[in-house]
């Protein structure tokens, strides 16, 4: 089944210009595996950013401080970067790379952490240190509490699905919400939904039994 919700221009162009944090760029690249559509349009990007650069008049003197700045840009030593999109993802594996290294291994590798009734989470660790990244596993036909955001999450379907309102989104559909969108997920039936999610901000919960465990569960 093809990918019907894709990653915004805004943020791919963001991936595509290497502007993006370490750790969303996990989550565009999770989707780029899993969509070759997306991934054409990245072409298209980087291909238009080549041609912009050609045009640009070179530099006839370059100090040697400056030198130090270019090689410290290409060689950096401090922080990670950014992960690339695989372009052939293996049709077995349910996390594509380079997710998969990232979390030690496929699902059936992954020690879940109970993060409620049936639920759970695998936290996974990246060190620009912008956003909180894991693995949420919801059992198919449940609802993920009422809540609205802190600031931007973005989630990517690995296996199962979950319904959103009227969009259903199944494996490799990309969402983003922000702290405009208040929303209450709900896993597909048949299947356990698996997602990887990466926020910024802790989730605003309309529960308040909820936010009373929040600080326990991470969340």
């Amino acid at each position: 089944m093809s990918v019907r919700h894709r990653v915004s221009d805004e943020l791919l162009l963001d991936y595509a210009s290497g502007s993006l944090g370490e750790s969303w760029s996990l989550a565009v690249s999770t989707h780029l595996a899993l969509c070759p559509e997306s991934r054409q349009r990245l072409s298209a990007m980087e291909m238009t950013g080549g041609a912009l650069l050609s045009d640009i008049e070179p530099v006839q003197e370059t100090s040697d401080a400056d030198w130090q700045k270019i090689r410290a840009l290409l060689h950096p030593t401090s922080q990670a970067s950014p992960p690339k999109a695989v372009t052939k993802p293996s049709l077995k594996a349910v996390l594509p790379e380079p997710l998969r290294s990232y979390a030690g291994g496929d699902v059936d590798a992954i020690r879940w952490k109970q993060l409620g009734p049936g639920a759970y989470h695998f936290p996974i660790t990246t060190s620009d240190g912008e956003a909180i990244v894991r693995l949420l596993r919801i059992p198919a036909g449940k609802p993920v509490p009422e809540h609205s955001h802190g600031g931007r999450e973005l989630t990517v379907v690995l296996a199962g699905s979950f319904m959103d309102g009227k969009d259903v989104f199944r494996r490799g559909d990309f969402e983003e919400a922000d702290e405009d969108l208040t929303h209450q997920p709900v896993a597909g039936e048949g299947e356990d939904c698996i997602c990887l999610a990466v926020t910024d901000a802790p989730l605003k919960f309309k529960s308040w039994l909820v936010r009373l465990l929040q600080p326990v569960l991470g969340i």
